[in-house]
């Protein structure tokens, strides 16, 4: 099915909106290619999310980047409940005062472009994740924009510091999932794209000590988890997916060594398949 040029657009909101709320009424982009599905659950055959993500982290002291909103937001609420003290940098009194509330939250004030402010909050932590994304922010006078620039500073960070697990949430559409987002979605998001490939390169080519790992959300919607989203290594995968989901699959993508080294797509294709009977199965990557 070639997606329509609505729908298109709408999922290049939702990336952009990453960090925000997403606009409502996203019908989802069905899988491109077709594979068997993986076999981890019995009811629905997909590796599920929810209280797999509440099993204790395996990480004592987590760094979040991007904590204060969107899918960071959600990290940081997963993280805890698995045991893990969280580290959060933030810019305003707002995210300060609602973090600095929950037991196991330290809050870093300063800036994501601010390398000496990253680095600070980052030394002592045993792993670090960044959700960082311009969203709906401006970009500024000289064209900066925090997917590369606030994620390249925390990869950094983390190789001065020694932190070797380093989890970086991005985009599908980005390096080899290129193919996989209509040519519609790639003009509107071509600098937010590149932004974040950028940073995915970094982390790829620069920091081999590191056991990284980069998540590929497709559209975010801002709704309950459904527990049916799964990670998947077929870069062609699209669709919707809602953030706490993503939020379930970065922290047991964080604890998990399959992941280490890998790319992966993050999807829900059970909200694909009710929007459209022509939807693919994807085959799950095996967290465990």
């Amino acid at each position: 099915m070639i997606p329509t040029l609505r729908t298109a657009l709408l999922f290049a909101l939702a990336v952009i909106a990453a960090s925000t709320v997403l606009v409502s009424g996203f019908a989802p982009i069905v899988v491109k290619s077709t594979s068997h599905r993986h076999a981890s659950s019995p009811a629905t055959g997909l590796s599920m999310a929810g209280d797999d993500a509440a099993a204790a982290c395996k990480y004592s002291k987590v760094f979040v980047a991007g904590g204060s909103r969107g899918v960071g937001r959600a990290v940081v609420d997963r993280l805890l409940s698995a045991g893990s003290q969280v580290v959060a940098l933030v810019r305003t009194d707002e995210a300060e005062a609602e973090l600095s509330a929950l037991d196991g939250v330290t809050v870093a004030r300063g800036d994501a472009f601010d390398y000496k402010a990253v680095e600070g909050a980052i030394d002592g932590c045993d792993a670090a994740v960044t959700t960082l994304g311009q969203g709906t922010d401006p970009v500024g006078e000289d064209g900066r924009r925090v997917d590369y620039v606030g994620n390249n500073n925390v990869i950094e960070a983390a190789g001065i510091l020694g932190v070797t697990r380093v989890v970086l949430v991005s985009s599908i559409g980005c390096g080899s999932s290129k193919e996989a987002a209509p040519p519609s979605v790639f003009e509107v998001l071509r600098d937010t794209l590149a932004a974040k490939e950028r940073a995915e390169n970094v982390l790829i080519k620069y920091y081999t000590n590191m056991n990284w790992t980069i998540v590929r959300p497709g559209g975010l919607k801002s709704e309950p988890a459904t527990g049916t989203a799964i990670l998947t290594e077929n870069n062609l995968a699209i669709g919707s997916i809602h953030r706490e989901d993503v939020a379930d699959l970065v922290v047991q993508a964080l604890n998990s060594g399959n992941t280490e080294r890998k790319i992966l797509s993050a999807v829900d294709p059970e909200i694909s398949a009710s929007a459209n009977a022509e939807a693919s199965a994807v085959e799950a990557f095996a967290l465990a």
